[in-house]
């Protein structure tokens, strides 16, 4: 109570507070989501590495960017919101982003998007919403189709490839049958993303038993619930309520010595057996400041620039984690996986900072750089085909 008290009166002071001195020639952006982690990091790195190689940044901004600081730079205003995982702060603190008249929002992860899209739909001119770390804006409401969508929106689409994901529990422990989930009934993303889970390990003969939960708070009660349920290992699907919490999560299984999946593979250095899910949160930013830089240049059109899907997956294995559960992990797995943590090292250089393979732009110059990025977002391009032909799909599953 006192830390939400607290927070309530940092977001109010916030409100309070002079906005951004804006010239017309500088853009203003906010950075938006509802809580920072490891991931939600990367994301942010690449959008901050992005925004440095076009020069709207330089290297002493950058430390201030770097510490969560807002800047009043001299290419660029950057200001920033935290939601501490509030669903109640969230909506607070988008309300005081739009508040501050930004040029564009760059939100992260499911519930901070909702917010946005929804507190800009009825705005006569609004702001460009450019989101990414969205694990299905459709599902969520955000957008009907990649190119179906509100003119402003458009971003990246985040998505777990649970068909591969969930098989590799099998891999794993070729007898498993029970496995246990936890989602937040109100994060789209965790609700279908459980539904998910239980779908494809129906169709692998395995059985789910699985735990909604409302806050955080919930989530050791609901673990130890799955526990007393005979489950025999945790997967857990991609939304922020639950990564925010796995450490309640890893303790009720480490006292039970059952393994944890988390639907990202980098999630072993935060204390899981096994990760496994879309390779990039890195390049989930680095395709947002693709966008806005893109927009800022006159190249692309939000309204016309559809949401991108990376699926991509990566496996990662803790073998200090399963070693400490008296897990032994499978040979079948062990090839299956990208990178392995063993005495507190990866095989591939992957650290608890940066928890990703090469979380790094690539060598280019400028001109290299704008022309990968324009021949990126040509592919997202919404002619009007391909927005006859979304139109026609969505149409025809309505039927």
């Amino acid at each position: 109570m006192i830390q939400r008290f607290l927070l309530l009166i940092a977001i109010l002071a916030l409100c309070l507070s002079p906005t951004l001195a804006q010239d017309d020639e500088i853009p203003t952006i906010a950075i938006l989501s509802i809580g920072y982690h490891s991931n939600v990091n990367l994301s942010v790195k690449g959008t901050l590495d992005m925004l440095q190689a076009y020069g709207y940044i330089d290297q002493d901004e950058r430390a201030i960017l770097d510490q969560r600081q807002d800047l009043e730079g001299d290419g660029i205003n950057i200001f920033w919101g935290d939601a501490a995982y509030d669903i109640g702060f969230a909506n607070l603190m988008v309300r005081d982003a739009l508040n501050r008249d930004p040029d564009a929002l760059i939100t992260i992860t499911t519930p901070v998007t909702q917010i946005a899209a929804n507190a800009t739909l009825d705005m006569e001119d609004p702001p460009p919403v450019i989101f990414n770390v969205v694990s299905n804006p459709y599902v969520a409401g955000i957008a009907d189709a990649p190119c179906i969508k509100p003119a402003h929106i458009s971003g990246s689409q985040f998505l777990a490839p649970y068909d591969r994901i969930v098989p590799l529990w099998q891999l794993q422990d070729p007898d498993i049958e029970v496995l246990g989930t936890i989602f937040t009934s109100n994060e789209p993303s965790g609700v279908f993303g459980a539904s998910q889970i239980a779908a494809v390990a129906e169709s692998l003969g395995l059985q789910v038993e699985s735990a909604a939960i409302v806050s955080a708070a919930d989530l050791t009660l609901a673990a130890e619930g799955l526990v007393s349920k005979g489950i025999e290992a945790f997967i857990l699907p991609t939304e922020a309520t639950v990564a925010a919490g796995l450490p309640a999560i890893i303790q009720v299984a480490n006292e039970h010595g059952l393994p944890v999946m988390y639907t990202a593979g980098n999630a072993v250095y935060r204390g899981t057996t096994i990760g496994a899910g879309v390779y990039s949160y890195f390049k989930e930013g680095v395709i947002a400041a693709r966008m806005l830089i893109a927009h800022w240049a006159g190249d692309i059109d939000i309204a016309s620039t559809g949401i991108n899907l990376q699926n991509d997956m990566s496996v990662g294995v803790n073998l200090d984690v399963a070693a400490a559960q008296g897990i032994e992990i499978s040979q079948d797995l062990l090839e299956a996986a990208d990178f392995v943590v063993e005495d507190g090292q990866s095989s591939e250089g992957v650290t608890p900072g940066l928890p990703e393979v090469n979380p790094y732009l690539e060598d280019l110059t400028l001109d290299e750089r704008r022309a990968a990025d324009l021949a990126f977002l040509a592919e997202l391009h919404c002619s009007d085909e391909v927005i006859a032909e979304q139109q026609a799909e969505l149409d025809a599953a309505d039927e």
